[in-house]
């Protein structure tokens, strides 16, 4: 097996040209010809990250969000990224990110939060021109639930320790618009859909105050997106028979709750 079969069984589901265009979906840092027997499959390449693919024996990771948004000035022991550019060079690991290629892809990052939560009837928040792909989704549950039931189950769902949420008025939630990680962009198309409840991994303060009336719950960016590691390493594995894949052991998330 090599770099480049990995890439399309993962492409196969996400193409690039679904990404947004600030993205840096694709391969970050090796070849495409170089031989892959083990894949490191993660959310968040730090150097743990790396270290723990070169312990394992690894030779590629695949990430969700990429290593590199900008290019490197030089490559050195300045920044975590050039870091883990050099280790993963150094250990002859090959890095790449489906990021935004797999969030706006049928069968993504959106459609998986939409399985976990129970939507049915799906469509995108903000279609692509031309494309069965876009940002977000909408969707409605089986039949309503009272806000403080749904945001409880979302809780335990998605492992949150602390659901930053809107007001609850006990309104009934039966329509759900869902953005997995920074989604507060869509709010105004959520609103727009008639949406009960915006589900998204971000919000800002003031989105608090202009939220039309509909429910609002951050789960957390790592929370909202954690899941991509089962997705990734199952488009990964049918698409590529014998490969070994392994998903990280370790929590990449920065943020921390103290329960004290």
């Amino acid at each position: 097996m090599k770099v480049k079969d990995i890439i399309a069984a993962v492409e196969r589901t996400a193409p690039l040209r679904l990404q947004d265009e600030w993205d840096n979906s694709g391969l970050q840092v090796g070849f495409t010809a170089s031989a892959v027997s083990k894949v490191l499959v993660c959310l968040d390449v730090t150097e743990a990250v790396v270290d723990e693919a070169a312990r394992l024996g690894c030779q590629m990771i695949v990430s969700h969000h990429p290593l590199l948004f900008k290019a490197l000035r030089e490559v050195s022991d300045s920044t975590y990224q050039q870091r883990c550019v050099v280790k993963a060079l150094a250990a002859g690991i090959a890095i790449y990110s489906a990021h935004t290629s797999l969030d706006n892809a049928p069968g993504g990052v959106n459609y998986k939060i939409a399985e976990l939560i129970g939507l049915q009837e799906l469509s995108w928040l903000l279609p692509k021109a031309g494309e069965d792909a876009g940002s977000g989704l909408t969707g409605t549950l089986p039949e309503p639930e009272r806000d403080t039931d749904f945001l409880l189950r979302i809780k335990q769902i998605f492992g949150v320790e602390c659901l930053r949420h809107s007001e609850c008025s006990g309104r009934a939630i039966k329509t759900v618009a869902l953005c997995g990680g920074a989604g507060a962009f869509l709010m105004k198309e959520a609103a727009r859909k008639g949406a009960d409840c915006f589900i998204s991994g971000e919000f800002h303060y003031h989105d608090y105050f202009e939220n039309d009336g509909m429910l609002l719950a951050e789960l957390g960016h790592y929370q909202s997106e954690k899941f991509t590691v089962e997705l990734l390493a199952g488009l990964i594995s049918s698409g590529c028979p014998g490969l070994t894949v392994i998903k990280t052991s370790l929590n990449t998330n920065p943020i921390c709750y103290d329960a004290r």
